[in-house]
């Protein structure tokens, strides 16, 4: 028997991100989840080493890297559509979890019980936790990218980035790491390759 997961996977390539706004440089969801994979990794290893948490760092990678796999069947809804209202962003999230739950009868049944760990989260309050940091490294690398189209002079990006610095902002409390990784690692992003070596 064939299966499709990992084929369709491999069509994040194909998914273009920011469709409603003019961009220098396209950034499809392949790039995207990459680059939540290593946020969230990061934010899990901040929160172990300098708050004593007990995170599944690796897990953390591989739900990013899935994170938005869903989009592979529904495209990538615009933000200012998706949280319109309540809702909509209900609606949403019921299509989203009919699309992961798609993707993974995709797979064999003795594999799917591992991938579902990665689409689903458990009750564990450290699961629960991670993957809120899963979530702020989504923010995070919109906000990259909002950073990265203003540096190149679109201002396209400019209320994006004050909405998306405000939603990163009202984390700090709730999660310290996100806070961490903004005082260290953000101000680089940006930076010529001369700057940054």
């Amino acid at each position: 028997m064939n299966y499709n997961f990992f084929a369709l996977i491999s069509r994040m390539k194909y998914i273009d991100r920011w469709a409603l706004m003019r961009n220098t440089r396209a950034e499809n969801l392949c790039e995207h989840s990459m680059e939540v994979a290593i946020i969230a990794h990061a934010l899990c290893t901040i929160g172990n080493v300098r708050y004593g948490r007990n995170l599944d760092a690796d897990k953390a990678a591989l739900i990013g890297l899935y994170h938005d796999a869903s989009e592979i069947i529904t495209g990538d809804m615009p933000t200012p559509v998706k949280y319109f209202n309540a809702d909509l962003k209900t609606a949403y999230k019921q299509v989203e979890t009919i699309a992961d739950n798609k993707l993974l009868e995709k797979l064999p049944e003795d594999l799917r019980p591992v991938y579902e760990e990665i689409f689903k989260s458990s009750e564990d309050e450290n699961e629960v936790y991670m993957r809120k940091l899963v979530k702020a490294a989504d923010k995070l690398s919109a906000l990259i990218k909002c950073i990265n189209e203003l540096n190149a002079g679109n201002s396209e990006f400019r209320t994006a980035k004050e909405s998306t610095g405000k939603a990163i902002r009202s984390l700090y409390q709730e999660l310290p790491e996100v806070l961490d990784f903004v005082n260290e690692f953000l101000a680089s992003y940006g930076s010529t390759l001369d700057e940054l070596t």
